[in-house]
């Protein structure tokens, strides 16, 4: 079994918001990796209103999960979810969808289907320039309340501008309607509210819910391991 990471919007690294996880999987010989998302300027391309967008990152999550034909569980986070929901379609390996504060768009959704008529607070956006990002000022406050000060820190430097044009841009597929899914609510999540989550794992087949802010892989990493190997 293997794990892949999709992280969500305006970050980068993926390994790293999901190393506290990574490292107690590890120590049950379960392997995990976080491909590079391209919108969120990972692979080197420069963000734009023009791109890379979804298709993008798409792409780059399908290599990782088909390079190998190892029994694998995708844990998608927030925006990932969108990315998953393509780019695990029809991808024999994978067995399990694990949604964290995540999406499960129908065909034809994309981000901005599950937005408000006004933007996040939490938000930075710079239409000039084709990009958006989470405010400095309201990272650890909204996203990672229940993490130590240390993680804090270090997840400033994590932050990434992303594209816009992932905003609108529709998924193809819909993976979580043929793969095992489960969706893990996080209650005390200040970005995505839990009521919304409640509602986006409806259409999940299981649902587990963790008294967590927006990333409890960082918070309660113990809890999401115990939870990805009950997978």
């Amino acid at each position: 079994m293997r794990v892949v990471f999709v992280h969500g919007a305006c970050v980068k690294d993926g390994s790293w918001w999901w190393h506290r996880a990574a490292e107690l999987l590890a120590e049950r010989d379960v392997a995990s990796e976080a491909p590079a998302l391209p919108s969120c300027g990972e692979t080197g391309e420069p963000t734009s209103l023009q791109g890379p967008g979804l298709a993008e990152d798409v792409a780059a999550v399908r290599r990782v999960l088909t390079a190998s034909d190892e029994p694998t569980v995708v844990v998608a986070h927030s925006y990932g979810g969108i990315v998953t929901a393509e780019a695990a379609a029809g991808v024999e390996a994978v067995r399990h969808l694990l949604l964290v504060s995540s999406y499960l768009p129908e065909v034809g959704q994309s981000l901005s289907s599950f937005g408000g008529r006004e933007p996040a607070p939490f938000l930075d956006f710079d239409p000039g320039g084709g990009t958006f990002t989470v405010r400095p000022d309201a990272l650890a406050q909204t996203f990672l309340q229940d993490c130590g000060p240390d993680i804090q820190r270090q997840a400033m430097a994590k932050t990434a501008r992303q594209s816009l044009a992932v905003l609108g841009q529709p998924v193809q597929s819909a993976a979580w309607q043929h793969v095992p899914t489960t969706y893990l609510v996080c209650a005390q999540d200040r970005g995505t509210p839990a009521e919304l989550q409640r509602e986006f794992a409806g259409r999940a087949g299981s649902v587990v819910e963790l008294n967590t802010g927006h990333h409890p892989f960082l918070s309660q990493p113990a809890a999401v391991r115990d939870l990805v190997l009950s997978l």
